[in-house]
């Protein structure tokens, strides 16, 4: 969605690269701390994270300032 490699969300978010591998795989899920840190760097990238509304979660991008 925003072209990020797992290295790069693994830098903005200082975790392990091998966090973001493990959970893009379905082998684990991060700590909470982590999964917290993924998630707030991937936010700062401009994904925001739309809640359970009947169709289920998803992600959307932040619109863009003019």
């Amino acid at each position: 969605m925003i072209g990020w490699s797992q290295s790069t969300l693994a830098d903005a978010a200082k975790v392990a690269r091998q966090t973001v591998v493990d959970f893009e795989r379905g082998a684990r899920t991060p700590y909470p701390n982590n999964l917290a840190a993924i998630r707030a760097a991937l936010e700062a990238a401009g994904v925001i994270f739309v809640a359970e509304n009947g169709e289920g979660p998803g992600v959307r991008l932040r619109k863009a300032d003019p």
